[in-house]
């Protein structure tokens, strides 16, 4: 068989196969912020009878891999996993004896969703499970900038549960709206806050692609 011939026969073969993964994959980048409830220190150093621990609104980045796994009518259920991240989060506290900061690492995954999937708008529900790591900071807060005698890095199981919105603006490219929850064990805060464990919302924006 000639090479023109066999570039006949393949080329449709290729842009078939090309056209079927186009369906499958997707890549997901957001930026957004992490939201963590102020908790209470059960027992802070006297005089002081109770006092709250306050968490900064830490800018955060999340990734997203996303693969189609089946279809029915208006309905698309994806494989996915989610990643996100916030490098530095402040504390704010009367007791001394916390970290100045935490980080968080956590990777979830997961099953997606979406709703009128293949459409140009469309919203959509996940759930999973997996990984977290939280980075404590190795000073304490307070001026003297004591070292931490605690932990500078805990794992913990975690829960994600989230809903977003894809706008799919131009060709195989999206914007993607997502707020997810990840329900963590709690840092190690060197204090007990009466928690053993705590939401860490994310709320952010981005960019999706079909590939």
């Amino acid at each position: 068989m000639s090479a023109k011939r066999l570039a006949v026969l393949v080329g449709p073969v290729l842009v078939l196969v090309s056209s079927a993964w186009a369906q499958v994959n997707e890549l997901s980048v957001t930026v957004g912020r992490t939201f963590v409830s102020t908790q209470t220190d059960q027992n802070p150093p006297p005089p002081v009878r109770s006092a709250s621990i306050h968490f900064g609104n830490e800018e955060s980045v999340a990734f997203n891999y996303g693969r189609l796994l089946k279809t029915h009518k208006i309905f698309g259920l994806y494989g996915e996993l989610p990643v996100a991240i916030y490098f530095r989060m402040d504390l704010n506290a009367f007791d001394t004896r916390i970290p100045k900061d935490i980080g968080a690492l956590f990777m979830t995954p997961s099953v997606r969703l979406n709703i009128f999937s293949g459409e140009s708008v469309t919203p959509w529900v996940s759930a999973g499970g997996g990984y977290g790591r939280f980075r404590e900071a190795p000073r304490l807060l307070g001026i003297d900038d004591r070292p931490n005698p605690g932990p500078t890095g805990t794992n913990t199981g975690v829960v994600q549960f989230g809903a977003g919105l894809d706008v799919w603006v131009w060709h195989r490219w999206g914007a993607r709206f997502e707020a997810r929850d990840f329900y963590s064990g709690a840092p190690a805060l060197n204090v007990d806050t009466g928690r053993g464990r705590q939401h860490n919302y994310y709320v952010g924006v981005g960019v999706v692609h079909h590939f």
